[in-house]
């Protein structure tokens, strides 16, 4: 491996002190490594749950530059540059009251970037994320979106833009062609609390400051996809729950239609837009006729998808992006139950073969840049055990260099393995699950049912992840299944959770419980359901239907009525929008008047009483996804029959643990909570 000069340099720069610790990471084994000591103390619980030291890097278009953010405890997140022809290292952002955010390279001299602050609760937010934008050498700064009504005070000069587009606006999240000054900004005409009525797209330069809007675009436009030159050239509307996709001509530059589907069960001719290849390919996602989703080619000429996928991943719903340089499509990246990359190319080929051979622990991600005039490549490496890093490959010299790590402090070895298990629900549907079983293994351990939120997405995938690696260094194992309704495998798989809270989902959770038993991995008597969200609200469903089985439970941010996401409540508003409990919540949950039996009997606020095992309720007080009376409502109804209720509120929090802080606290609670419920001195 060749040695860490760029960070090397940052040690040496005094702006920097603070990034040492990213110099001294220990490299990524490019061998296999000898068996490690036993180690048998705890690691801490900040290790896990502290804020990422290093959080991003991103090639610049021609690859000679590569931008940075880096943080610390003691300073906040700041934007450097490398040279990477000398290793020469400049900071070009650090706001004094706030932290860089998401970065994107607008050309090989110029990057936009946004503020946020690591600091503060959702609570406490009183800005937004902003747009500016500077030069790598730190030169022609300007604030091109507001923060809030005052322009953002930082450590030095700016220049104010005083025709800066409002708090509303945001960086469009797809690169431009990256090679001019513009970039694409979105702004949402929004209404009351989260109605988003229509996304317009506005073309906005970054030494200016000046936006124009994209006119002519048709109403209700929701989701923008730009081509391979940086242009809009796809448009999605939603209106009346019905989606329709848009092309826009490049020769007429007018508007036609190419399919509609429902906006949130779809259809068998739906298809969605991924991204346009250099030739002007366009590439979507679609059924097919199968099961699962792939990735096929359109043909924009016939209006219709190819037979013939391009990228076609058995048991699993396409997910994934293009890889593109240089004019030319290089491969595809995807997700199964881990990231990889399909390559066309046969040099990328090589490049990859070469780095999995260097490290052959870990699954291996490469970036290259748009217009690469330069040999390095970007990879990023994780594994279930190893947390992600980033590295710098050098295809000349074969030279592979560490970058930064997004959990320095974790130890590998004393990391736990995760498993891709399959198992059979009581109606015979087969469930995905993750289980991470306590390093050295064992059997009859205590278990964890951990449960994912949404509950329409898909929970995991394989690496390494702060909750379950926790769990398991504390002696537990953990099970994290796939239940119906999870999407990415298959369409049979979401539509069976249709209309199925708290019924056959929350089988097939119990299912995966009891098949760990019969594995011999589980303990019978020491089985405890937790998760948040819906996982918050499956755990409570848990207690009440299976009160053989869960011996505790651990909920935070879930819902604990439907009804009560349907109507809120007089002093709180949701951020749920009135278009998705209108036209998706009566399909996918359940429909207030013709489902009312169901979801009451699917309430664990109405059916409280029946909960008597030991609970640890969590809530934050500025949560608008859940809003706090979900917690509070349900706690007053619980605790009169039940005294063993721990409560906590975080007041500056939403939806999940935004500090440190709060969630080194949450996690030391549920530590103590399951030692004593279920823990391995019991």
């Amino acid at each position: 491996m060749g040695s860490n000069r760029v960070f090397a340099r940052f040690a040496r720069c005094a702006v920097l002190a603070a990034v040492a610790a990213s110099a001294a990471l220990p490299p990524l084994a490019l061998a296999a490594a000898p068996p490690p000591a036993i180690v048998t103390q705890r690691p801490p619980i900040a290790d896990f749950f502290e804020n990422p030291e290093f959080s991003g890097a991103l090639l610049s278009p021609t690859g000679n530059y590569l931008a940075v953010r880096i943080g610390s405890k003691e300073l906040r997140d700041r934007l450097a540059v490398v040279t990477l022809a000398d290793n020469s290292v400049k900071v070009v952002a650090a706001f004094g009251d706030a932290d860089v955010g998401t970065f994107q390279w607008v050309n090989d001299e110029r990057l936009v970037f946004t503020a946020t602050d690591r600091t503060v609760g959702q609570g406490d937010m009183r800005y937004g994320p902003g747009l500016y934008a500077i030069n790598r050498d730190a030169s022609k700064f300007i604030q091109l979106v507001s923060r809030s009504s005052k322009s953002l005070f930082t450590s030095g000069s700016m220049i104010r833009n005083r025709d800066m587009l409002p708090v509303t606006a945001y960086l469009l999240g797809q690169k431009a062609a990256q090679d001019s000054e513009f970039v694409y900004v979105v702004q949402p005409q929004v209404s009351g609390a989260s109605q988003v009525h229509e996304v317009g797209l506005l073309r906005l330069n970054t030494l200016t400051g000046r936006a124009t809007p994209v006119t002519g675009t048709p109403d209700n436009s929701r989701q923008w996809l730009l081509d391979d030159k940086g242009e809009p050239r796809i448009v999605t509307t939603v209106n009346k729950g019905i989606s329709t996709i848009l092309y826009r001509d490049p020769a007429s530059n007018a508007w036609r239609e190419l399919a509609t589907y429902n906006t949130y069960t779809g259809g068998k001719d739906g298809f969605s837009p991924r991204a346009f290849g250099p030739d002007g390919t366009l590439y979507v996602v679609t059924n097919a006729g199968n099961d699962t989703t792939s990735l096929h080619k359109y043909d924009l000429a016939a209006n219709q998808v190819a037979p013939q996928a391009l990228v076609q991943i058995d048991g699993y719903d396409f997910r994934g992006s293009l890889v593109t340089a240089n004019g030319k499509l290089l491969g595809v990246r995807y997700l199964a139950d881990a990231n990889g990359t399909t390559w066309f190319d046969d040099g990328m080929k090589a490049i990859q073969a070469k780095i999995d051979t260097m490290l052959p622990n870990t699954v291996n991600l490469l970036s290259v840049p748009t217009r690469s005039e330069t040999p390095w490549v970007l990879v990023i490496a994780y594994s279930d055990q190893f947390p992600a890093r980033t590295l710098l490959y050098n295809s000349a010299t074969s030279n592979l260099t560490t970058v930064g790590g997004s959990h320095p402090k974790i130890r590998p070895e004393q990391m736990a393995r995760q498993t891709l298990v399959h198992y059979k629900a009581r109606d015979g549907l087969t469930i995905p699950a993750w289980l991470t079983v306590p390093k050295g293994g064992g059997k009859n351990l205590p278990l964890v049912v951990l449960v994912h939120g949404g509950p329409y997405v898909r929970g995991n995938s394989w690496g390494w992840k702060a909750d379950s690696q926790f769990l398991a260094s504390r002696g537990y194992a953990v099970l994290e299944p796939e239940y119906r309704g999870s999407t990415g495998f298959g369409s049979k798989h979401f539509r069976a959770g249709w209309k199925q809270w708290g019924l056959k989902m929350q089988d097939d959770i119990a299912d995966g419980a009891r098949w760990a038993i019969a594995e011999g991995t589980a303990d019978p008597q020491r089985i405890c359901i937790a998760g948040a969200s819906y996982g918050g609200y499956a755990t409570l469903m848990g207690l009440i239907n299976d009160k053989d089985l869960y011996r505790c439970g651990i909920n935070w941010v879930g819902v604990t009525d439907i009804n009560m996401m349907y109507d809120g409540h007089w002093n709180f508003s949701s951020d749920l929008s009135d278009h998705w409990k209108q036209y998706a919540m009566p399909q996918l949950v359940g429909d207030q008047v013709k489902d009312a039996e169901q979801l009451n009997a699917t309430s664990p606020l109405l059916r409280a009483a029946e909960i008597r095992q030991p609970l640890l309720l969590a809530y934050g007080g500025a949560d608008r996804r859940v809003p706090l009376p979900h917690g509070t409502k349900f706690y007053k109804a619980v605790k009169q029959a039940n005294p063993d209720v721990e409560w906590i509120e975080y007041e500056e929090e939403g939806h999940g643990w935004a500090l440190p802080k709060n969630r080194i606290d949450f996690w030391g609670r549920v530590e103590k909570f399951l030692d004593k419920q279920i823990g391995a001195g019991r």
